[in-house]
């Protein structure tokens, strides 16, 4: 029995759609997730969604939100999820680029500093999940 996958962010549905298994980023580590799993709610980290359907993989690169577990449904609510085939490297590194700068040239407020410093991780993930994508291609098992 498959397993309802929702991805959700404030802008829009980002997927729907049944897979064999998720492996999400958790607050505290990595959470993986199949048919008839026990209920669940907690909390999302930073990192890389991974979906198993049908003998093949995609990732997603997640930044915070929040899981709902049920035996047959997940949903995924992120603040920010981007489909690995749709990262823009190039603009992804353009924003490594950016934040990198904005931390050299220092910060009066401590808001601004983690801004920066969030900006940065969020560049850093997307490039990492992108050039896997590409180096490894789209995953099929055989």
């Amino acid at each position: 029995m498959p397993l309802l996958l929702e991805i959700v962010t404030p802008e829009r549905l980002v997927y729907s759609d049944y897979v064999d298994s998720v492996q999400v980023p958790g607050i505290e580590g990595e959470l993986g997730i199949l048919p008839h799993h026990a209920p669940l709610v907690s909390m999302l980290g930073m990192g890389e969604l991974r979906i198993r359907k049908g003998g093949s993989e995609e990732s997603f690169a997640i930044f915070g939100g929040f899981l709902q577990v049920r035996p047959d449904k997940v949903v995924v609510m992120a603040e920010t999820a981007d489909l690995a085939s749709e990262i823009d490297l190039e603009r992804a590194q353009e924003a490594r680029r950016e934040a990198e700068r904005a931390l050299e040239t220092g910060y009066h407020e401590t808001a601004d500093l983690a801004a920066a410093r969030a900006a940065l991780q969020q560049a850093l993930l997307r490039i990492r999940v992108a050039e896997r994508r590409h180096r490894e291609g789209p995953r099929r098992r055989g």
